[in-house]
């Protein structure tokens, strides 16, 4: 085999549930060969370089092997080479990730009690807000 559709290659390679997602996100823009925008039936070769979205997530990998079949991930892997600079990027992102605090601990108290809820109703009537103009 020396060429394969991308679709099928990206399936086959794991970076995509099903071979429909594949499609879909090539289909959107957000998978490249070689910097050039493609359709799911464009045909890849080994040595081709694709570039992928997925989320936040950006990898740029080489094709070094076709395989039109789902294996397991170790023998997927063989399929192709991620670049250095991809690398380095991903584990920027994660290391970003990592130092991000979760937006929910940012909330000092937690969820709204029922006497929050009350001073709210309070301040709604207060100023004369509506049910339309609610600031809550």
């Amino acid at each position: 085999m020396e060429r394969l559709r991308i679709d099928k290659w990206l399936w086959g390679a794991r970076f995509y549930k099903t071979r429909s997602l594949a499609s879909d996100e090539i289909a959107l823009g957000r998978v490249r060969i070689h910097g050039n925008a493609v359709k799911p039936a464009h045909e890849v070769k080994p040595g081709d370089v694709i570039e992928l979205r997925i989320g936040n997530l950006r990898r740029t990998v080489q094709v070094l092997a076709l395989s039109d079949k789902r294996g397991p991930a170790p023998v997927a892997a063989l399929l192709y080479q991620e670049t250095e600079a991809s690398v380095l990027l991903r584990e920027q992102l994660a290391q970003q990730l990592r130092l991000t605090p979760e937006p929910a601990l940012s909330r000092s108290q937690g969820r709204p009690t029922k006497r929050d809820r009350r001073v709210a109703e309070q301040l709604r009537q207060q100023h004369g807000w509506d049910d339309r103009w609610s600031a809550f």
